[in-house]
């Protein structure tokens, strides 16, 4: 591809040391015009890959910019797949945006977000759902998030979509053979208790794919966990002690929290979303009676709730809650155990609830309520090699690609022709492959798959 030579600051701000990538056919030509190596006057493009040049970047008047250290790698193999400069500076902001400067006055331009990553992956370097795994990688916040980044990045997934379109596509190619002889009706190249099986265990396949997204999701977006009770309970003084700061306001005024606050933190590398929401009461303040709505929201949406009490609820709260949370892990959370009242008092009995007592305003207990939380997750132990779905675009598309294999099963179970089988196999090939970024299955690969591996007369 004929692109113009790209260039962009690659760390961030404040460091000791700042990073500015070059990439593009003319990349080590422009370094080379701001690049005098201390040593060997050998230009870049001369040198060997992977190898570090020590130097000076000069201005147009020949004065010292900074003293760099250039890396160098030469094409197809760098991670865009083009020429590529790196150049090492010290990081101050304004050697960074000299260099910049001077770059694209010898014929850079500036990259645009992503471009990097975008060239990479039109070059043949990764493909789509890897190039995706980059911007989750970065953004990792914590074990697990970075372990399944990195499997996706190092094509555990992409794999696992190789192997299930080349399955596809030589029932596909069988299929679209038999068309070919349809003057033959007897002739069946395709087994059809063999088409069925494998039929069968790709939809197993993906139909495991898809459901892993409800814990790649929770993981890579915060575990939702919501703290509800009626109002003056402590709410909001035990979601400070959960994010270790003071981020709601404390007051002993009733109605305090009109609306919900929401935030993350990390517990045993798990990320959870807090929400304290209103206090639950009969009011009529308008606003405050928006906010309790709101936390009857917040409950809907959350996957772990916290009740907050500190006296016997009625039994009338204690269905309503029940009902609320039918399909969500319930943790009663018995505040101001500190004080004199006898929360023996306090008993609720259901195989789904867990309790446990403690004091938000000294922090009693939290660590094993954190621990309570952590197992309401129920987040199974991921290794590198496991394959997790993040992204929403890649679940639709595997939701897609099973409903249209669950066709041709169907269309099976019916004795339907070939012709409808190895339409709805395109169809699951084509949804598949929104997920990597290849092309559409075309008949000439089909035609391909075929004589490659049957041997028609020779």
């Amino acid at each position: 591809m004929n692109n113009p030579t790209i260039c962009a600051i690659a760390t961030a701000p404040g460091g000791a040391i700042g990073i500015i990538r070059i990439s593009g056919s003319e990349a080590l030509t422009i370094a080379d015009r701001i690049f005098r190596p201390v040593g060997s006057n050998a230009p870049l493009a001369d040198r060997k890959p992977y190898t570090l040049a020590f130097g000076n970047i000069v201005n147009a008047e020949n004065e010292v910019v900074d003293e760099v250290l250039v890396s160098i790698f030469h094409a197809p193999h760098s991670y865009t797949g083009e020429n590529s400069v790196e150049i090492s500076c010290h990081g101050s902001a304004y050697i960074l945006q000299q260099v910049m400067f001077l770059l694209t006055q010898n014929g850079c331009i500036p990259a645009g977000p992503g471009e990097f990553t975008q060239r990479a992956f039109l070059n043949g370097k990764m493909d789509l759902s890897q190039a995706e795994a980059v911007a989750d990688l970065i953004s990792a916040t914590n074990k697990a998030t970075h372990d399944m980044a990195l499997s996706q990045l190092k094509g555990h997934f992409s794999n696992e979509l190789s192997d299930l379109r080349a399955h596809l596509l030589k029932l596909t190619s069988l299929l679209e053979l038999e068309l070919d002889f349809s003057d033959h009706e007897e002739l069946e190249f395709a087994d059809r208790s063999e088409l069925y099986t494998l039929a069968c265990d790709i939809h197993q396949r993906l139909a495991s794919l898809a459901r892993s997204f409800e814990v790649g999701n929770a993981l890579k977006n915060g575990i939702p966990v919501a703290i509800v009770g009626k109002t003056n309970v402590g709410k909001s003084t035990l979601l400070n002690h959960l994010l270790h700061e003071e981020k709601a306001i404390v007051s002993d005024v009733h109605g305090t929290t009109r609306d919900f606050i929401e935030d993350t933190t990390i517990i045993n590398g798990i990320q959870f979303r807090f929400v304290d929401t209103a206090g639950i009461r009969t009011t009529d303040d308008v606003v405050e009676n928006i906010g309790i709505e709101r936390t009857y929201q917040k409950l809907q949406e959350a996957k772990i709730v916290l009740w907050l009490i500190d006296q016997q609820p009625t039994e009338a709260e204690i269905e309503d809650i029940k009902e609320r949370v039918a399909d969500k892990k319930l943790i009663i959370v018995r505040n101001k155990i500190d004080k004199s009242t006898a929360h023996s008092t306090i008993n609720i009995q259901h195989s789904t609830f867990t309790t446990v007592d403690i004091s938000a305003k000294y922090g009693t207990n939290i660590p094993v309520l954190e621990q309570l939380i952590v197992e309401a997750a129920d987040i199974p132990q991921l290794s590198e090699s496991d394959i997790v779905i993040t992204s929403a675009r890649h679940y639709s598309a595997l939701l897609l690609a099973d409903e249209s294999l669950q066709h041709v099963i169907d269309s099976m179970n019916l004795g339907l022709s070939g012709d409808l089988l190895a339409e709805d196999l395109r169809i699951v090939i084509d949804h598949l492959a929104e997920i990597t970024g290849e092309e559409r299955i075309t008949p000439q690969e089909t035609l391909q798959n075929i004589f490659t591996h049957f041997c028609i007369g020779k």
